[in-house]
């Protein structure tokens, strides 16, 4: 008798452990568990950790709740003014309704991949070229938007979309280049007039100033002659002051006054004087002459 219970305890323990080892299920922590009994969604979702289900009449679906990254294939397409483009993107989604997600659509990544596609398309046909190169942020957020719409009653919310790259043909890129050339040199060119604008009010300041002050042009003129002769790779051709003249004429005009009423003496005196003057113009010249050749 107690060899028949111990045989029967035996088996009942045995059986429980094949029950339980059927039955068990363990959930992870970024899962959830749907359950449905005979075809029927049965319960609450199951949180993570140990739980059981009856073997044979229960069958759990397990749930990913992560964020999922996936790409969109390039899509390509006919922009609002007219040019063909090829556009890339990603887009971040992830499982807020585990039992939403199973039910409501057969495969949910996959639904939320063809939907991605189609709205992206969309965006391409409602977008200008400059807003898919330099406005990417509205549209990514109109993309969401538009994949987020749909997406909710599968149990999945968007978390965001961006667009990766947007590949131009090569003659769009050529124009664009020419164009961003000539927009530079438009640029330069309005620089080097005003700096021209400003040098020319500089330089009618500094006539009038040279104006009041006649000896300052001869200054300026020996500073350019000694600048240019510095250089010595070119010839310079350098006219008479005509200051030089004047002075070698106040020269002689005394001379010329005084003749008929000097004597013999004075007359000689005053020549003499004159020849003077003229030596040193001549000496002054020579010495520009030599500055010049240096």
């Amino acid at each position: 008798m107690v060899e028949e219970l111990v045989g029967v305890v035996a088996a009942v323990g045995a059986g429980a452990l094949v029950y339980v080892a059927a039955a068990a299920r363990v959930v992870k922590q970024y899962e959830r568990g749907v359950v449905f009994r005979l075809g029927r969604l049965h319960g609450d979702v199951r949180r993570p950790g140990f739980t059981l289900v009856v073997p044979a009449v229960d069958r759990m679906r397990k749930v990913n709740l992560q964020i999922v990254t996936m790409p969109i294939p390039a899509q390509e397409g006919i922009t609002r003014d007219n040019v063909t483009v090829r556009v890339d993107a990603v887009v971040y989604f992830k499982v807020v309704d585990p039992a939403a997600a199973i039910v409501n659509v057969e495969d949910y990544r996959f639904a939320v991949s063809q939907m991605a596609q189609t709205s992206l398309r969309s965006i391409i046909g409602k977008s200008e070229l400059d807003d898919l190169l330099s406005n990417r942020e509205k549209l990514n957020q109109g993309l969401e938007l538009m994949i987020d719409s749909p997406a909710v009653e599968w149990g999945v919310t968007i978390d965001r979309v961006e667009i990766k790259d947007v590949s131009l043909p090569d003659t769009m890129k050529r124009s664009m280049a020419r164009q961003a050339e000539a927009d530079r040199e438009r640029r330069a060119r309005l620089i080097n007039a005003d700096a021209e604008y400003q040098a020319s009010k500089k330089l009618a300041q500094a006539a009038h100033q040279m104006a009041d002050t006649p000896s300052a042009l001869q200054l300026r003129l020996l500073q350019t002659v000694m600048a240019v002769a510095a250089e010595k790779n070119s010839t310079l051709v350098l006219p008479i002051p005509v200051e030089l003249l004047r002075f070698l004429e106040r020269g002689q005009q005394p001379s010329a006054q005084t003749a008929g009423h000097a004597g013999a003496e004075e007359q000689a005196e005053i020549a003499e004087g004159a020849v003077d003057r003229t030596e040193q113009a001549e000496e002054a010249m020579e010495q520009l002459r030599r500055a010049v050749e240096q």
